[in-house]
């Protein structure tokens, strides 16, 4: 359990998290703020952390170092950095926020918010954390109203990594729609779920067969939110998440080491819950439908095979050539449901879909593929803005061929071993009916990562920033 307090008079007696620009220091920032005239080897690099000990109070001081102003970095992680060192110490910890600009502030926010979750589920013993952030910015309802809608976004990434990071024993289909129900009825958005048989009697083919081997039955989740004043001028925009709460590979059988990671292949589904709670909470001006389509991709009696041909909502054929390849058998039936059922303004997945995407881009930036050059470029800067960068990778059609079927409309594996990444993107295109704002963002490779402070991999909430920073311009 974490607490964060906005103030506005500086505290004695606490730890204290300076941010710190490499300008500042060529300025006498160091003596005002420490004491020190100088700090040997500090130059303020961004993510550098330097701890000293006040002079004053005896308490740590916790120097983050934000790199060149010039830049215009996103400074959530080099906050998130000194925070989490803070979180160890006994007693509380302050940032001191005062001198940074309103955007800086709220990435400082988050920054914090990121560094006091914690990973601690089934522990016996358990632990609170209070970290204040004070601030003396001119206009305080500005300030609060600002802090208020970090704090929005930060819940919204706590629930999801509480999500990704749940063990698949407990985190099922039936788990993820449950969750989804509570949280549309906290929050103020409508969920429908069919699940099971209601799969194939609705249509939904590809979920159904992904998820049939498998005790615990799919699901496929429906949560939809409206602003109080919708009307015909409002944009509707549809997300879609990849739910696929463990992987083992089905048939296909992945490698033993490392597959206790695979119960984070749902963070797909994570974000698109994730972005419907922050959209609600924010009472955001956009009529916003999440789909995930959630199951477990086993082996069983009733399994799915290699050589398989199954159908999809969309009424398009898919050879299975290699059970692994799940994911995108799911967001097809997800991506043809939005399209057909609610006709969205704009269209966005998210999936943990390859690993030459990880290859390609490693674990800093997912991957984005869409023909619309202006959404491109607003989501690319939405990503600088929050931190939470993508990079385009092509969707030409030279690529087409490769998933192309002998006996079906389309198989769900390319035929050569190259583009891993952008063959499944166009496996996915053939299901999105032709939308001219469809984008499809593969986060296999930020989404959960490893960390300073804890020995295992973990989950990072990815997607939800970015999104709600990208609602937020449109806004």
């Amino acid at each position: 359990m974490h607490k964060i307090n906005l103030i506005h008079k500086n505290p004695a007696d606490c730890h204290v998290i300076l941010p710190c620009y490499q300008e500042d220091l060529k300025k006498g920032w160091l003596l005002a703020h420490t004491g020190f005239s100088v700090i040997e080897d500090f130059k303020a690099d961004y993510n550098e952390v330097y701890t000293l000990l006040n002079p004053v109070n005896g308490k740590k001081l916790i120097i983050a170092g934000l790199g060149s102003r010039k830049k215009s970095e996103n400074i959530t992680q080099a906050i998130k950095k000194a925070a989490t060192h803070a979180t160890k110490l006994k007693g509380q910890a302050v940032l001191e926020a005062s001198e940074l600009p309103l955007d800086a502030f709220e990435q400082a926010v988050m920054g914090v918010h990121l560094a006091m979750y914690i990973l601690n589920h089934f522990k016996a013993e358990t632990h609170s954390i209070t970290l204040r952030v004070f601030s003396v910015y001119t206009n305080q309802t500005t300030l609060r109203i600002n802090f208020l809608k970090v704090q929005a976004i930060a819940a919204a990434c706590h629930n999801a990594m509480d999500l990704v990071n749940l063990p698949p024993n407990i985190k099922t289909p039936h788990y993820l729609a449950d969750y989804a129900k509570k949280s549309g009825k906290e929050n103020g958005f409508k969920v429908r779920i069919l699940e099971g048989e209601a799969l194939k009697t609705n249509k939904l083919s590809a979920s159904y067969e992904v998820g049939k081997g498998s005790a615990h039955p799919p699901s496929f989740i429906i949560m939809e939110y409206k602003p109080s004043n919708v009307n015909s001028k409002t944009k509707k925009i549809g997300f879609i998440g990849k739910g696929i709460t463990f992987d083992t590979g089905g048939i296909s059988l992945k490698p033993s080491n490392n597959m206790h990671y695979m119960k984070s292949d749902m963070a797909g589904a994570a974000a698109v819950i994730g972005i419907m709670e922050a959209a609600a909470q924010l009472q955001l001006p956009f009529h916003i439908i999440g789909i995930v389509p959630a199951a477990e991709n086993a082996i069983g009696g009733k399994a799915y095979r290699p050589g398989d041909v199954i159908s999809s909502y969309s009424g398009k054929h898919i050879e299975v050539i290699d059970t692994d390849a799940e994911g995108r058998l799911v967001l097809a039936d997800g991506l043809s449901y939005m399209v057909k059922n609610y006709a969205p303004d704009y269209l966005i997945d998210l999936a943990t879909l390859t690993g030459s995407c990880v290859a390609t881009l490693g674990y800093f930036a997912a991957g984005m593929f869409t023909d619309n050059e202006k959404l491109a470029n607003e989501i690319y800067q939405s990503g600088l803005a929050s931190g939470e960068k993508v990079w385009r990778l092509p969707l030409w059609d030279e690529y087409k061929p490769y998933m192309n079927s002998d006996i079906a409309d389309i198989k769900n594996l390319s035929s050569v071993p190259v583009a891993g990444a952008t063959t499944a993107a166009k496996f996915l295109e053939f299901f999105t009916h032709e939308h001219k704002a469809w984008v499809h963002l593969d986060i296999a490779g930020v989404c959960f990562t490893e960390s300073d402070f804890i020995k295992s991999r973990t989950a990072t909430g990815y997607g939800i920033r970015l999104l709600t920073a990208w609602l937020l311009s449109k806004a």
